[in-house]
């Protein structure tokens, strides 16, 4: 008689979520919550304040999460995953609660891109899906019956195919229409971009097809916020604006390559992620810019007040999270949660439109 012993499976990576002192209190006084993004452990976060006065985290699993949108009332989510792009509804009435939560974004539509390597994404004035299609070098939208429709594309780009050229990835909004998008290089062929990572980026003017900034490190997260257009210029691990005369303005260093940018009031939301170990992330101006430092790329979201440029609270994330991708302000909203695909409780939430 023979025993057999299995082998003993990998211990779990834990995740760890550690803030600054000051955090609870800050997020507390905004009356906001934040959404973050992770496509490396495929899972979209939230942090809230719970009934306790402390700091709430609600998390759910989709494959490959990247861009995600609010709208203005915060009542509708937008994320671009591996293949598909959700929207999700509040389920509950303004001034309601259940179990703790003001809000339950519960998945409602989704579409079926393909695998577009979907990146930005954004609600535009009449409720409408935009987004940045990666793959096809290409700014589009949801079109019935089909994976998308490009609605625009740099005027470098000579044809409309699945070769990652420029790697477009950010979107700016400006009054409900895009306005900006950022881009690694200008590169018209497959995968071109990748030699242009440490000084190639721009961005570029999507009603006037100008590029309004150059020579930036893979910038990621343009944003219009208060007149301004801020941007990442991930590469060098940088927050900054575009002032009157077209250039870049650095406001504050970011210890991580950062992407994902929101705003609450004066401060900047950012949300940084450890190097990945592979020749995308490495020889970047980043690096040296660390090492001066003497500091080592993180994974967390950075409040920076943009007019001092200080860091004044700040969120860790440690363990099996280590890259994210984008990050929302949830304004007016305490401590959301979501429901996912996985499990029961996607098909007992019923709402009803009894208008």
């Amino acid at each position: 008689m023979t025993e057999s012993t299995a082998a003993p499976s990998a211990p779990q990576e834990a995740f760890a979520l550690t803030t600054s002192r000051g955090f609870p209190d800050w997020l507390a006084r905004t009356g906001a919550s934040l959404a973050f993004t992770t496509y490396q452990a495929g899972k979209l976060f939230f942090i809230g304040m719970g009934e306790t006065g402390r700091i709430a985290v609600f998390e759910r699993t989709f494959a490959r999460c990247m861009g995600l949108a609010a709208s203005a009332d915060a009542r509708k989510l937008a994320l671009a995953t591996h293949y598909q792009i959700y929207r999700f509804d509040n389920v509950l009435p303004p001034g309601e609660a259940s179990g703790g939560h003001d809000a339950i974004y519960t998945p409602r539509t989704a579409w079926i891109t393909g695998d577009v390597d979907a990146h930005d994404v954004a609600f535009d004035a009449d409720g409408n899906i935009v987004f940045v299609n990666t793959l096809f070098s290409c700014l589009a939208t949801i079109s019935e019956g089909f994976s998308f429709k490009p609605i625009w594309r740099p005027p470098f780009i000579t044809k409309l195919a699945p070769e990652d050229r420029c790697h477009m990835n950010g979107l700016a909004m400006e009054n409900g229409r895009p306005r900006y998008v950022t881009m690694v290089s200008a590169s018209d062929v497959a995968d071109g971009w990748r030699d242009r990572r440490t000084d190639g980026g721009m961005i570029m003017d999507v009603t006037t097809n100008e590029r309004v900034v150059e020579g930036l490190s893979m910038p990621h997260s343009p944003r219009v916020h208060d007149g301004r257009l801020w941007v990442l210029n991930s590469g060098a691990g940088e927050l900054g604006f575009v002032d009157d005369s077209g250039k870049f303005q650095a406001v504050a260093f970011c210890p991580g390559y950062a992407r994902g940018l929101s705003f609450v009031g004066r401060y900047a939301l950012v949300g940084l992620s450890q190097a990945r170990e592979n020749r995308t992330f490495q020889g970047l101006p980043l690096d040296e810019a660390l090492s001066s430092r003497d500091a080592v790329a993180r994974c967390g979201i950075l409040v920076i007040d943009t007019v001092s440029g200080d860091t004044v609270e700040w969120v860790r994330i440690e363990g099996v999270v280590r890259e994210l991708f984008d990050v929302v302000a949830l304004p007016g909203v305490r401590n959301p949660s979501a429901i996912g695909l996985i499990g029961d409780d996607i098909r007992r939430v019923i709402s009803i439109n009894e208008d």
